[in-house]
């Protein structure tokens, strides 16, 4: 366990690595410079001020997305829960952009897009439990439910979005994913927020392995079933709030990273969970590293110089895929 833990913190040094030198406006060369201590103030600036707190902020909502999508996974015994498919990743976009559209937050505002964000997904949650919640979290009820309660909040943000055209500008970011233009302010406010809630998720650990197992389980060995996934629930929801405050909806990251953490950590959640943390770190750092990479080609190739691919874009993308490939070779699972 150690040397997988060892390993997967090489690869974390690896991506970051990659994070800071794929951008545009600095080549390689200048940013091993300015990390020696030489370059001139602009190319100081692009790293310390854009790039920098970019890969912080991409290592940082990563981690929470993965974490909240194994908490969800847990708690509710189904391999199909996610931040994206249970609700709380679009009711947290639903209540950003409301918030936005009302005048009552925005970038210049960012603890008030983590509130509204929160405020949408304990929404969001809240929808689905009503409707699939009092019949036992069977999973196939579960994401069907969940579909449609993404259907339906995704349907509010694009009605919010007709109101209020005028954000659609500002707001785009949420409905995709991405780092672009993330600077230090963004970081202040995820990486206290995703340490308390992470924490809490941790010391939650073992309850959550416990729901794992089931119900029975769960109470034969004497945990309050309802109190504890009531617990790792908001949990869940305040961590993928402030991801998508931070970066938006950000596609599958919270639905598969968990699959993989619990294939290379095993079930015992005080392993899986700091895994998860890890593995999503590394997966939305090295996606943004590829996304980075790949608009500086296509720029080049198409001679569009403000060409941006959207990380988000990456990862719905490879996300579904992969999912597709699960669902093809495993027809018999319940997936």
């Amino acid at each position: 366990m150690r040397r997988r833990f060892a390993a997967l913190a090489a690869l974390v040094a690896v991506c970051v690595g990659v994070e800071l030198v794929a951008g545009r406006g600095m080549s390689p060369g200048a940013v091993w410079e300015v990390l020696g201590g030489g370059g001139d103030a602009t190319e100081h600036h692009i790293f310390l001020q854009l790039r920098l707190p970019r890969m912080l902020v991409a290592l940082g909502a990563g981690a929470s997305l993965a974490v909240a999508g194994l908490i969800l996974q847990s708690a509710l015994r189904n391999p199909l829960a996610g931040p994206e498919v249970t609700g709380v990743t679009p009711g947290a976009v639903l209540g950003a952009v409301t918030a936005t559209a009302l005048g009552l937050a925005g970038w210049d505002s960012p603890l008030a897009v983590v509130l509204a964000a929160c405020a949408g997904g304990c929404a969001g949650a809240l929808l689905l439990w009503l409707l699939a919640g009092r019949k036992g979290g069977d999973p196939a009820q579960t994401a069907v439910h969940g579909v449609l309660v993404s259907a339906v909040l995704g349907g509010l943000t694009a009605m919010v979005l007709l109101v209020e055209p005028g954000e659609l500008g500002s707001v785009v970011q949420w409905l995709v994913g991405t780092t672009e233009g993330r600077v230090w302010e963004h970081w202040h406010l995820l990486w206290p927020w995703a340490l308390v809630w992470g924490a809490a998720a941790w010391l939650l650990a073992g309850p959550l392995t416990l729901l794992r197992c089931g119900d029975g389980v769960a109470l034969a060995a004497g945990l309050p079933v309802r109190r504890a996934r009531s617990l790792a629930l908001l949990c869940a929801v305040a961590l993928t709030a402030g991801a998508v405050a931070a970066v938006g909806a950000l596609g599958f990251v919270g639905l598969l990273v968990p699959h993989l953490a619990v294939a290379v950590f095993g079930a015992d959640l005080r392993a899986s969970l700091p895994g998860a943390a890890l593995l999503g770190a590394v997966v939305v750092c090295g996606a943004d590293a590829a996304a980075q990479l790949s608009s500086r080609l296509l720029a080049g190739a198409l001679d569009a110089g403000r060409l941006t691919l959207p990380v988000g874009a990456l990862t719905a993308c490879l996300g579904a895929v992969l999912l597709l490939l699960v669902v093809h070779r495993t027809p018999s699972s319940t997936f």
